[in-house]
């Protein structure tokens, strides 16, 4: 009898042992995750002349409360450390180090600007740590073969361009074409797009290229010189502070280009607010999101969702701010990379998951756009629409339009 007690006792413990090994195996944790948490880092600039941006790291540090409230992401808590880089690179290079090395995260998610990330991307690959969604759209960030631990969340900026290209010889073949861009991957990316969309016409069509860096207190010169080339289409590669200006000037010169500014110009409370709304008038951009104060949208699900979310977890947030409807999506697509995960939160698995998004429909994407990502092809947004500012809102207008060619 006691020999088959033991047996039993025996048996039980051993499966008891097999039980616990084999959930063990299948839990497969890198540095910055444990059964418990979730450890994310990125920079924000909190502080500095694009300061403008803070309200996305705001955002994405509510969402992730919501989601912790929520009982975590399949159990853990996420652990999202910010540090203000005030969108200096050599700053961003500093608190990335501090992130990595100090902090010891499992991926730096969302750092923002194209010379910030550009900055630790080598360092961030170097050391196989997933620089996720990284808030710039240069061909550069979405480039697997090179940098394979790196992945954009903005549109290619050598798309975009190409579709104003290509939107540009439909509606004004006949248009003279001036250029203001920021001098770095940024505004050549837009150039070069812009010029494969209008083809063998590019050499005719742009009259004029002026270029500021991002420290120019003033673009006014650089206005001047597109004008008094003769160009009768503005084209602004740039970033909230400098179309603001450049949107200001054209105004107090009485001067009447059509004007398109690209995505990252594209905030009403950023660029257009500072610019004036009157003046910004007529303005072309493109947009692959909903705009929560377009009367479109009053009844969506999906802004009824990030209306109820703000209310709750970001009381002091604009509802109607599009730079916080970023940092939501951005959010929300975070969080469903890490879903995937389930319980191998290791880096590699970081990235093949972020490769492998299927359809993924985002709460505020506009009807018909959807996430797809492979191995080979890191880019998250391929999708478009063209929109006009009509002095109060932007409207929507034309097909969604998608670049569905190679990548990079």
């Amino acid at each position: 009898m006691r020999k088959s007690i033991f047996h039993l006792v025996t048996g039980t413990a051993l499966a008891v042992a097999l039980s616990v090994s084999s959930a063990q195996a299948q839990k497969k944790y890198d540095t910055g995750a444990t059964d418990t948490e979730i450890k994310i880092g990125q920079t924000v600039p909190f502080s500095g002349a694009y300061s403008v941006y803070a309200n996305i790291g705001k955002t994405q540090a509510a969402y992730m409360k919501m989601i912790n409230d929520q009982g975590g992401i399949n159990g853990r808590k996420v652990n999202l450390i910010q540090y203000d880089d005030a969108y200096s690179p050599p700053k961003t290079v500093e608190q990335i180090r501090k992130l990595v090395e100090g902090d010891e995260v499992l991926l730096t998610f969302q750092v923002i600007g194209t010379a910030a990330n550009a900055a630790v991307q080598k360092y961030l690959n170097t050391k196989k740590v997933p620089q996720l969604f990284a808030a710039t759209g240069a061909s550069k960030f979405t480039d697997p073969k090179n940098f394979p631990w790196t992945m954009g969340y903005n549109p290619n900026y050598f798309v975009e361009g190409k579709i104003y290209g290509q939107f540009i010889l439909k509606e004004y073949p006949s248009a003279k074409i001036g250029i203001l861009y920021q001098n770095d991957d940024l505004g050549k990316d837009y150039i070069n797009g812009l010029k494969a969309g209008l083809g063998d016409k590019a050499s005719k069509m742009v009259v004029a290229e002026a270029s500021y860096e991002v420290s120019d207190p003033t673009i006014d010169s650089q206005v001047l010189k597109i004008k008094d080339a003769g160009a009768d289409l503005f084209y602004s590669a740039s970033t909230p502070k400098q179309a603001a200006q450049a949107i200001r000037k054209i105004h107090e010169l009485g001067w009447k280009p059509v004007h398109i500014v690209d995505i990252n110009a594209s905030p009403v409370s950023a660029t257009l607010q500072p610019a004036g709304l009157e003046a910004s008038k007529g303005v072309i951009s493109v947009q692959y999101g909903k705009d929560p104060a377009d009367p479109t949208w009053k009844d969506d699900p999906g802004l009824k969702k990030y209306l109820d979310f703000m209310t709750k977890y970001f009381p002091d947030g604009d509802k109607m701010n599009t730079v916080n409807t970023y940092g939501y999506s951005t959010a929300q697509l975070l969080v469903q990379v890490l879903k995937q995960c389930g319980d191998d939160l290791t880096r590699e698995n970081v990235m093949r998951q972020a490769a492998n998004l299927k359809d993924v429909v985002l709460d505020l994407g506009l009807p018909g756009m959807k996430i797809n990502t492979s191995p080979t092809d890191y880019r998250v947004n391929k999708q478009l629409q063209l929109m006009k500012f009509n002095g109060e809102r932007w409207e929507l207008f034309g097909p969604i339009l998608e670049d569905a060619g190679p990548a990079g």
